[in-house]
């Protein structure tokens, strides 16, 4: 049993008060879809039931699958799903993620969060060193956060204990949000140039972010957009704040004018 864990990285959280704690964070309300990746022994699903209008609780192993129903049964608002949380077509309505999450997945549960067109938020127990890194809690900033930055906020929760969980993991976990902008930082239509912008910043070449811009963009344009924002032109990639960003690319990528035949 214990290696079967270990193959599937199953932490089950079993503490009430971090179960709590994430349900908290969630901020579900009671007309509220969630959907739960790796249900586990059903601990987070049966909170999640009490607070929303309907749980869509996913378990790839089948013999805990096969449990859920039965553990669940006093909310009928639970429906059971065994098979991989990534490879589900997500809801066409407005729902949520909420889940504490096997550390293998992580990059691909949240990919598939990102992806999904009627999301509103993401509430994950991951890594405690993966929420860091992602919402620039030691001062640096991801391509994936930057990237995203327009359309979702990446919030940084509650630390939760690796006591927390059965069987122990060795590192301590967080509590990850993503929130669905109501409005993007930039139009639809800026959103590709965007991506492109920051994948080129991120390469490196030149050895500080503004020598890569000015590459592309040109010395003048892109030294007087540092200025303007006083930011240091020799300030590595990764210590440029996802704000900073966005106002980088609005200053130097001027997008073409609309041309009217005539």
């Amino acid at each position: 049993m214990a290696r079967r864990r270990i193959a599937l990285s199953q932490n089950f959280l079993h503490d009430p008060a971090a179960v709590r704690l994430l349900v908290r964070t969630a901020r579900i309300r009671p007309g509220d879809l969630i959907v739960e990746p790796g249900a586990g022994e059903g601990a987070i699903t049966r909170a999640l039931a009490r607070a929303a209008r309907e749980v869509v609780a996913y378990e790839l192993d089948p013999r805990l699958a096969a449990g859920l129903p039965r553990r669940t049964s006093a909310h009928p608002n639970v429906r059971v799903r065994q098979g991989d949380f990534v490879r589900a077509r997500p809801p066409r309505e407005p729902f949520a993620v909420v889940g504490s999450i096997p550390y293998a997945r992580t990059s691909d549960i949240v990919r598939w969060c990102l992806d999904a067109p009627a999301l509103t938020s993401a509430t994950l127990v991951t890594q405690r060193e993966y929420a860091r890194k992602r919402t620039g809690d030691y001062g640096r900033w991801t391509l994936l956060t930057v990237t995203t930055w327009p359309r979702y906020a990446w919030r940084l929760g509650g630390r939760i204990a690796r006591q927390s969980f059965t069987p122990v993991p060795r590192t301590d976990s967080a509590i990850l949000r993503l929130e669905r902008r109501t409005t993007p930082l930039l139009p639809p239509q800026r959103l590709p140039a965007y991506r492109d912008f920051v994948a080129h910043g991120f390469t490196g070449t030149g050895g500080s972010l503004a020598a890569t811009l000015a590459q592309r963009h040109g010395q003048r344009r892109t030294t007087a957009a540092f200025r303007r924002l006083d930011l240091a032109p020799s300030t590595p990639v990764g210590f440029v704040p996802p704000d900073q960003w966005l106002a980088l690319f609005e200053a130097v990528d001027v997008p073409p004018r609309d041309v009217t035949p005539v």
